[in-house]
């Protein structure tokens, strides 16, 4: 049985945008939302556990990026995104003033 023509409609820039975001932007989101839970809770645990869900929440994002239509909107969602959590990481207060 023949593919159905409208899944075969996607041009090669979407191809690539949904590619690439899926990779790189998910990859970022996901170590700057690790990031922003190290500076504020217990680094060491949260540096530990990101070695397993780091992974699992990257290939979260992945899928949620060839779920979207457009792939520009969800590059721009996760630049967002790590946009904010990289500002929680600036403001944190620094690990020597944290109670341990």
């Amino acid at each position: 049985m023949p593919a159905n023509s409208k899944y075969l409609t996607s041009s090669g820039w979407q191809r690539f945008g949904k590619i690439s975001a899926g990779i790189l932007g998910g990859y970022l989101v996901a170590q700057t939302a690790h990031l922003a839970l190290a500076a504020y809770l217990d680094h060491v645990v949260i540096l530990i556990t990101a070695t397993f869900s780091l992974f699992i929440v990257w290939a979260v994002l992945i899928i949620l990026a060839f779920l979207a239509k457009n792939p520009w909107k969800i590059w721009g969602l996760y630049l967002a995104i790590s946009i904010v959590f990289s500002v929680f990481v600036y403001l944190a207060p620094p690990l020597a003033t944290l109670p341990s």
